[in-house]
């Protein structure tokens, strides 16, 4: 998928307005890339197809959730979780432990307008007792499937979507979460890179 597919994806599928939106933040990440390492440098000719729509893809998976607050877990550079905050209404709880990307996260979804639905916790996800089971989790590039489940699970309970990308190691650590985790697990093609897969998890809870 090229930059114009990627934006025609995210144009056709949430309308011009949040497109528009979700292109403020591509340009507000690429100005805070000249300040800290965000997302990698080569990427950034790249950044819908590697970054944003590969983002926003998560959103239309999460369609089956029932109400309540998407957790974004790791979530460093916003991604996915300040795009799921614009092209949705739902609130959006940001896990992220380092200060700089805390601060980062902050101002970016005040200058988006999204800062009344955007709680930022500047904390590992081991720390945060929130007060009602996040409706989606979502985690992208943090740590292996049954790692980051043990984690996140006490902010969870059986009805929670889990949107995973797991690039080509999909599989494999689904095969390997099985023998700790119960639940339904299916692996989503992603459509920007399709060589990688999306983890999608429902009914989870520790064997």
């Amino acid at each position: 998928m090229n930059e114009d597919e990627a934006k025609s994806w995210v144009r056709h599928h949430f309308g011009v307005s949040r497109e528009t939106q979700v292109a403020k933040f591509g340009a507000i990440l690429v100005a805070e890339a000249e300040h800290q390492n965000l997302i990698a440098r080569s990427t950034l000719d790249s950044l819908w197809a590697r970054h944003l729509t590969d983002s926003a893809q998560l959103v239309p998976l999460a369609a089956a959730a029932g109400e309540g607050a998407w957790l974004d877990v790791g979530s460093g550079a916003g991604l996915p979780g300040i795009v799921a905050a614009l092209l949705t209404d739902r609130p959006v709880v940001l896990i992220e432990p380092r200060a700089k990307r805390v601060q980062f996260l902050r101002d970016a979804a005040e200058q988006l307008g999204v800062g009344d639905r955007v709680t930022v916790i500047g904390s590992k996800v081991e720390s945060h007792r929130p007060d009602r089971a996040a409706a989606i989790v979502s985690a992208r590039a943090v740590a292996e499937l049954s790692a980051l489940m043990l984690s996140t699970v006490h902010c969870t309970d059986s009805s929670t979507v889990w949107l995973l990308p797991k690039g080509r190691s999909a599989q494999s650590e689904v095969d390997a979460a099985r023998a700790k985790w119960q639940g339904r697990f299916h692996v989503e093609p992603s459509i920007t890179q399709p060589d990688s897969g999306i983890v999608v998890a429902t009914q989870i809870g520790a064997r």
